[in-house]
């Protein structure tokens, strides 16, 4: 889903040109092995909403953009013309105004993050999702997934929906492996359209034809 600014809804994928990049909601806490050459560190990572003063910290927030752009940019590589990236300390400054991010800190440091807003009563999106490579692998996004569902429930809703960016004509490896990382998480495509149809104003940036489809999940289950 592109991102919105703090008053709007914005969707999962909001690239444009790079300007300037971080933590959000309850503590949560579950062990994750961080592998090193000498041995495997028991470590646990602490999930908490930012607050929408963090806006102000610059470092956070410059922090988290760049951490949620050098992500995308491997997970979304080819897909977008030159110049073009996932977010701006603006951006992600206005959703950490709005409550809607939280970080994952291992060791006191920035490990990941994920944006949470409610789309209507009874359903709620995550977005922004991003664990820091050297992370990666040992369960901090399934544990930002589980935070972001958690936090949904604690709202009242009973849906949990995301977007996946996905290319029309041609395979990608780090889209397929979203798609199947969502299947294993519980996620169903509930629909599909082009980018033209869904974020019209995105499609003029991208390489090459995609479509979005959307996931849901029923958290009641």
């Amino acid at each position: 889903m592109p991102p919105a600014a703090a008053a709007s809804r914005a969707s999962s994928f909001t690239p444009r040109p790079y300007p300037g990049s971080a933590p959000a909601s309850r503590r949560f806490r579950g062990t994750i092995g961080i592998r090193t050459r000498e041995a495997t560190i028991a470590a646990r990572p602490e999930i908490r909403p930012l607050a929408p003063a963090a806006a102000g910290d610059d470092a956070t927030v410059t922090t988290l953009t760049d951490l949620v752009n050098e992500v995308y940019a491997e997970s979304e590589k080819g897909l977008w013309a030159d110049g073009a990236v996932r977010t701006t300390t603006r951006e992600l400054a206005g959703l950490v105004r709005a409550g809607e991010i939280a970080v994952a800190r291992v060791d006191g440091r920035i490990a990941g993050c994920v944006r949470v807003h409610r789309i209507d009563a009874g359903t709620s999106e995550f977005g922004l999702l991003a664990a820091d490579p050297r992370h990666r692998g040992v369960g901090v996004g399934r544990e930002l997934v589980r935070f972001a569902e958690r936090h949904a429930r604690e709202q009242g809703d009973g849906r949990m929906r995301l977007e996946l960016l996905m290319p029309r004509d041609r395979s990608h490896p780090a889209k397929e492996f979203l798609a199947a990382w969502y299947d294993r998480l519980g996620y169903a495509v509930v629909r599909a359209g082009t980018m033209e149809d869904s974020h019209p104003h995105l499609a003029r940036l991208l390489a090459t034809p995609c479509d979005v489809l959307i996931y849901e999940k029923d958290l009641r289950a």
